[in-house]
C-alpha cells in the first residue's frame, strides 16, 4: 500500500489537508525547512509543484512564486535531492510533486519515475497528460511504484472522467472551477455534482483544488470529498513571511475550530 493510500485509510472520518507549495521558493533551503513544519501543523500530503517557465494552469501567485524558485537556482534534480533529504531525515508524510509533461519527457518517463522512487516522492500530477496518452508513464510510474495522479475538471467528458478513474492511484485531483488556480471567495456549489459524477466511477479518493484558501472551504469540501488542496493562499503566506505552521493549522477545521 502507498504513503498516499494509506494516508487516506489513516485518517477515515475526517477529510485530508493536501497542502501545495512550489519547491524552491524562495529557495530550496526554505522548502527543505517549511515541509516538515508543514507536515507537523497538520498537513497530511504535500505537493510540491516544480517550478517551469511556462505556466499551464497556474495563476499570477503560482507563476510568480515559480519565476522567484527559477531565479533562485531550482530545478528538479535538486528538488529530488531536497525530498531525498527529507526522507533521511524522517520525514513520513506524503509527497506528490505537479509538473507538466515538458519536464518528465525531458529526463525519460522511466528516469524520472526511477528518481522518484529513489528520492522518497509518492505520486506525480502531470498537469498537462491526459490519461488517454499517459500509458507510457503509467507503466513505468507502475513499476516504480509511484502513483499516477489525474486532473479532472467541470469540463472533463465522461469518456475522460472513466478513464482517468481506470488509471487514476493514489487520489484523483478534481478541479473545483474552470480556469487556473488562485484564491476564490466561495466554493462553487456545482462542484457537488460534479464529485457525484466523478464518484459514479471510482472508489479511489478525490481531492478538490483550485480556489480552495480558507478553513471555511476546507470543511465544505470535507463534506463531500476525500481531501481539499490549499495551494495559492499558502504560496501568498509564504511571500508576506507568514508563521506557515499557524497558516496550516487554521485551514484544519478540526484543528483551528473554524
Amino acid at each position: 500500500m502507498s504513503r498516499i493510500t494509506n494516508t487516506f485509510e489513516s485518517i477515515h472520518g475526517r477529510g485530508a489537508l493536501v497542502a501545495y507549495i512550489t519547491a524552491g521558493d524562495p529557495s530550496l533551503e526554505a522548502t527543505e525547512r517549511l515541509v516538515p513544519q508543514i507536515a507537523a501543523a497538520g498537513a497530511d500530503i504535500i505537493e510540491l509543484g516544480l517550478p517551469f517557465s511556462d505556466p499551464l494552469l497556474d495563476g499570477t501567485a503560482i507563476q510568480v512564486s515559480a519565476q522567484r524558485a527559477l531565479e533562485a537556482g531550482t530545478t528538479p534534480d535538486g528538488v529530488f535531492a531536497t525530498v531525498a533529504r527529507l526522507r533521511a531525515g524522517g520525514l513520513e508524510t506524503p509527497i506528490v510533486l505537479m509538473t507538466c509533461t515538458n519536464l518528465v519527457m525531458r529526463p525519460g518517463f522511466e528516469n524520472f519515475a526511477a528518481k522518484c522512487r529513489e528520492s522518497g516522492v509518492d505520486g506525480v500530477i502531470v498537469t498537462d497528460l491526459p490519461p488517454e496518452e499517459a500509458g507510457e508513464w503509467k507503466a513505468a510510474a507502475d513499476a516504480n511504484g509511484v502513483d499516477t495522479i489525474f486532473l479532472l475538471a467541470p469540463t472533463s467528458t465522461n469518456e475522460r472522467i472513466e478513464a482517468a478513474a481506470a488509471m487514476a492511484t493514489g487520489f484523483i485531483y478534481c478541479v473545483s472551477r474552470a480556469g487556473v488556480t488562485g484564491v476564490q471567495q466561495t466554493v462553487p456549489p456545482e462542484l457537488h455534482a460534479l464529485l457525484d459524477k466523478i464518484r459514479k466511477h471510482t472508489d479511489t479518493p478525490i481531492a478538490v483544488g483550485f480556489g480552495i484558501s480558507t478553513a471555511e472551504h476546507v470543511k465544505t469540501v470535507w463534506q463531500w470529498a476525500d481531501g481539499a488542496v490549499v495551494g495559492s493562499a499558502i504560496v501568498n503566506a509564504i511571500a508576506a513571511g507568514e508563521d506557515i505552521p499557524a497558516f496550516i493549522t487554521n485551514l484544519r477545521p478540526d484543528l483551528s475550530g473554524n
